[in-house]
């Protein structure tokens, strides 16, 4: 994807909703309302107490905890090296996530956009945590239209097989920020899920009232995640073990 994109005002607050649908053997659905951040790497928000306490982003939270040194883009650069794209020191890191909410996180999915100097799309990161605290990163390489397909080789719920294929759809832009997922399985669709959301400049005032009617949303998602995986137990689902997964993979 070589394209140039606009990019909205940066920090930004990506205020939407979260939809997820299972198709089989069942069909069960949710939504809920959410918000995530749109932040640049090279200029993280900083703000005086108490926004403070629910607008940090830590690098440990993400890729390989900022293990090696450069924080989350030594991170991100060293997982491109590894395979086989080089980053450029003028390139942007932009990336999409929660940050630690009076110091608690959880990202169901986060994802990085690595901007040439023109604004063309080098690489996107996608990353992928569970409950367990894995996590897993694809490195992936949308059409024009941001369409995408790569294997899923990840353990993210008790009742999906770790293989499978993943259908993507991705969006940024100053108007819609947008990831769409879809999970193909032994030939059939397992789910659909989607984040989708308007870029608002996160200013003091607005991450205030955000707050105020979304509180707590890291906790909040963790809650349903937990919530809907209850009710599909409780249905009879059947549940597949978890594999050991190594941190290599997001190395």
């Amino acid at each position: 994807m070589t394209q140039a994109i606009d990019l909205p005002p940066l920090p930004a607050l990506v205020i939407g909703k979260i939809h997820h649908i299972r198709h089989t053997p069942f069909r069960h659905k949710f939504k809920y309302r959410d918000y995530h951040w749109l932040v640049d790497l090279d200029d993280l928000p900083r703000y005086r107490r108490p926004l403070r306490w629910i607008s940090r982003f830590d690098e440990r939270d993400h890729l390989d905890r900022g293990r090696l040194g450069g924080g989350i883009r030594g991170d991100i650069e060293r997982y491109l090296g590894h395979r086989g794209v080089t980053m450029e020191a003028t390139d942007r890191v932009i990336m999409f996530a929660h940050p630690r909410v009076l110091g608690y996180v959880f990202n169901p999915m986060s994802a990085f956009w690595i901007l040439t100097p023109e604004g063309s799309i080098r690489a996107i990161v996608f990353e992928v945590h569970n409950t367990y605290g894995d996590r897993h990163a694809y490195l992936l390489d949308p059409d024009d239209k941001g369409r995408v397909t790569v294997d899923k080789d990840f353990y993210v719920s008790p009742f999906n097989k770790p293989q499978g294929v993943y259908t993507m759809r991705v969006r940024l832009d100053p108007k819609v920020v947008s990831i769409a997922i879809r999970l193909d399985q032994d030939g059939a669709r397992i789910l659909d899920a989607s984040v989708t959301g308007k870029p608002r400049p996160a200013t003091p005032r607005t991450l205030a009232g955000t707050f105020a009617r979304l509180s707590l949303m890291p906790q909040r998602g963790t809650f349903f995640i937990r919530v809907h995986g209850i009710w599909l137990w409780i249905r009879r689902l059947p549940v597949v073990s978890r594999p050991q997964h190594p941190l290599e993979a997001v190395r």
